[in-house]
């Protein structure tokens, strides 16, 4: 029986191993990345670098976003976002909002 990500344990779930075995792409390092605010050492190259013991961290008033621009129109099937609530509470977001479309 075929499972989706959707329907799979949070444990089974691992973005770099699904692109390793052709089950997707990604397409991130097409896009130009932007922050709100961070605090120096804590900007989009640790928010991108796969590794779950770096991370991005604002410095400033909300709302804190990331902005992520493609050069051309790019289809999007799916977005990973990875938040530790048991690491850290007092930094993990209460809500996440994606919005898509022409500037």
């Amino acid at each position: 029986m075929a499972t989706t990500a959707a329907t799979r344990p949070v444990e089974d779930i691992d973005p770099s191993k699904d692109e390793k075995m052709g089950k997707l792409r990604e397409v991130g390092s097409l896009a130009v990345w932007s922050l709100s605010s961070c605090k120096p050492g804590f900007g989009v190259d640790q928010l991108r670098d796969d590794n779950l013991d770096t991370y991005w961290q604002s410095d400033g008033p909300q709302p804190h976003l990331v902005n992520i621009q493609f050069r051309r129109k790019m289809t999007i099937q799916d977005v990973a976002i990875y938040a530790d609530y048991k690491s850290d509470e007092s930094y993990t977001p209460s809500r996440i909002s994606v919005r898509v479309g022409d500037i």
